[in-house]
């Protein structure tokens, strides 16, 4: 059975978006992020204009998805949360062409990327009806 840091890094690989969280001026908040998995690690793209990243860079901040909105009828429900150090990067060409096509605006405002890295420390996994342990039971 996989750990729940792989689990929760491989489930929000089968999604495009979530949700970093972290305090800003001792507030605590949520920012979008689109996010690819690569290695292990999540890489964000976010919006620089919103501010959040400079939050984010250096702190430890927790980040997750699920598939709530977008789960077919009778498909069990998930939700992963990972928490660890966050750090600006450069990614590659490779994991630009990852990411897709950025938006052209966020919020009215031209969309400029700015682009960060998480390595899991640790990892939440909850699921409805032991979906997932059905799933990977190949792992056993």
């Amino acid at each position: 059975m996989p750990t729940d840091e792989q689990l929760a890094v491989d489930l929000l690989g089968r999604t495009d978006y979530g949700r970093a969280a972290t305090s800003m001026r001792a507030l605590p908040f949520l920012a979008f992020a689109r996010h690819i998995v690569v290695d292990g690690r999540v890489l964000l793209r976010m919006h620089r204009g919103c501010g959040y990243h400079r939050a984010c860079a250096g702190s430890v901040v927790a980040y997750g998805s699920d598939n709530l909105g977008s789960a077919r009828p009778g498909e069990n429900l998930w939700s992963v949360q990972i928490v660890g150090q966050c750090e600006v990067i450069e990614p590659t060409a490779a994991q630009l062409e990852l990411f897709g096509p950025a938006p052209h605006l966020v919020d009215g405002e031209p969309f400029e990327p700015v682009h960060l890295a998480i390595d899991p420390q640790f990892a939440t996994v909850h699921s409805t009806d032991g979906g997932l342990e059905r799933h990977f039971q190949h792992f056993l």
